[in-house]
């Protein structure tokens, strides 16, 4: 059986198989549904703002 190699999440660094590709950059399926269920007034939000951030310095 022929594993995938995947790609390195741009949030929280690990190698995954399964998630989307903003302009040039992945953020992995589980980074995704986390972002999108965050609240804007926890405190991860901003961590996530912040990692998301490179998108724009990369490109």
């Amino acid at each position: 059986m022929e594993e995938m190699a995947g790609q390195v999440c741009i949030v929280c660094s690990q190698i995954k198989q399964e998630g989307i590709t903003i302009v040039s950059q992945f953020v992995c399926e589980d980074c995704e549904s986390e972002i999108v269920h965050t609240n804007a007034e926890d405190a991860k939000y901003q961590y996530f703002i912040h990692r998301l951030k490179q998108i724009a310095v990369t490109h």
